[in-house]
């Protein structure tokens, strides 16, 4: 076997392969032997076969299979050995002519082009300023936030009359043009109705005041902003919807309206878990404030992490074997057109100029993933999920179980390992970057996306 390489430039080579008959030959014929002894052909008795009718039948198909087999072998591992780290796939070379006859033992040449990764040197000090911003638990966040939780446990109490906030549960009847009940007609019962919901303003007048036992007189459809939210109202089918083409009296039964928690050591339980030593509403501020701050480091890392991948690529300025990567791109997927590629190419290319910075910085700096770093965040995730629904201070088996549960599934794990190379690499960065932090509110923050 014979394997060359040839540099058409820095980024791109092409590597020929001859396979010669000796490579292959001995293993085809034990193959063939093989074949021989299990053969069961009408004329001959079993294992009886002539050898030359065995190899006119099966020598060209396990020649094939065993020249591929080699060629598939022999071209990764020259590929490792040389250290050549390609980017893709190798892809049969156009600037070679192929030389192959299966129906014929004798030497096969192939060739293939491989594209290069670039050479990637890190120098942080070139980068320059880096920004990082800091967003700041304002009293208005916190009031925000707050709202929110007194808004998520309050209730609904009964109430006498229909004010603009107050909901209604009542039963819906089709009616015709004289106000009689439509025989057969449409009929809703212990239907909720949100005033705030009505968009006619006209409609929502008859609402203010009302009370229970009062029928108010309307049409469904000429209420609400679209039909999709009447067919839920009235508990019609999609297709139903054109039957609702009259007025309904809508009889009220219940009136409620809805009254916030009160902001109080009971609420503050509420959110916290019972076991919680939060017993002021100071203190309940405080502890939301610390929140908002760990929230607000993830939505921090992901906008250094933006400008970081900015200024270093732009910095870098990488070179890649494009025409090599384009031809690639259109041959292993089918169903996209050379157009699409030419199109989507620059995302494509800025993708992978930081994946390819990523995993040199993770490399160059022994980064690893261990099994405990994966486990580790998947017992943070089974924590938040829990946290969500107000489930507090869990036995630790219970966290276990679910952070097991959460890495059975290869998909969700491979991506936990991608993000916490990530985060390795984000620390890396601002370890030796110079960074410059910059507080901001979380508006400001917010208005640096739509930049």
């Amino acid at each position: 076997m014979k394997i060359t390489k040839t540099s058409i430039d820095d980024l791109n080579v092409v590597v020929a392969i001859t396979i010669e008959k000796q490579d292959y030959e001995a293993t085809i014929n034990e193959t063939l032997k093989d074949y021989r002894k299990k053969a069961n052909m009408p004329g001959f008795r079993k294992g009886m076969v002539p050898a030359g009718l065995i190899r006119k039948m099966y020598g060209k198909a396990a020649l094939g299979e065993e020249v591929n087999k080699i060629l598939s072998r022999e071209l990764n591992r020259y590929i490792s050995e040389q250290n050549l780290n390609i980017l893709g796939e190798p892809l049969p070379s156009k600037s070679f002519e192929t030389k192959f006859d299966f129906d014929n033992w004798g030497d096969f040449e192939f060739a293939f082009d491989l594209g290069l990764s670039p050479e990637i040197n890190v120098d942080f000090e070139k980068i320059g300023k880096l920004p990082y911003y800091e967003i700041t638990a304002d009293e208005d966040l916190i009031d925000k936030q707050v709202d929110s939780y007194a808004t998520r446990f309050g209730e609904n109490i009964p109430a006498e009359e229909v004010g603009e906030k107050e909901t209604t549960i009542g039963d819906f009847v089709q009616i015709d043009v004289d106000g009689a009940v439509v025989e057969g007609g449409i009929s809703a019962l212990g239907v909720q109705v949100g005033v705030q919901l009505v968009k006619e303003e006209n409609i929502k007048q008859l609402f203010i005041g009302a009370k229970v036992g009062d029928v108010l007189k309307f049409n469904p459809r000429v209420a609400y902003a679209n039909d999709h939210e009447v067919t839920h109202l009235l508990k019609v089918k999609d297709d139903e919807i054109e039957k609702v083409d009259t007025d309904f009296n809508f009889t009220i039964n219940k009136i409620n309206t809805f009254v916030p928690a009160e902001i109080n050591e009971a609420l503050i339980k509420k959110v916290n878990g019972e076991d919680t030593e939060l017993k002021t509403v100071e203190d309940f501020r405080n502890k939301i404030a610390d929140d908002l701050k760990a929230n607000h480091v993830y939505s921090s890392n992901y906008r250094f992490m933006f400008d970081a991948k900015g200024a270093i690529t732009k910095e870098l300025a990488l070179q890649l074997p494009v025409e090599f990567l384009k031809r690639w791109l259109t041959e292993t997927n089918e169903k996209v057109t050379a157009e699409q590629i030419e199109d989507e190419f620059d995302h494509f290319r800025t993708d992978l100029e930081w994946t390819l910075i990523k995993s040199h910085l993770a490399k160059a700096n022994g980064m690893r993933v261990e099994e405990a770093d994966v486990t580790a965040m998947a017992r943070e995730m089974a924590k938040m999920q829990f946290h969500q629904y107000g489930m507090f201070n869990l036995p630790e088996e219970y966290l276990d179980n679910y952070a097991k549960s959460i890495l059975e599934n290869k998909e969700q794990k491979q991506k936990m390992a991608e993000k916490i190379i990530e985060d390795k690499v984000l620390e890396l960065i601002k370890v030796n970057s110079d960074i410059d932090i910059k507080q901001v509110t979380q508006k400001e923050f917010d208005d640096l996306f739509e930049k």
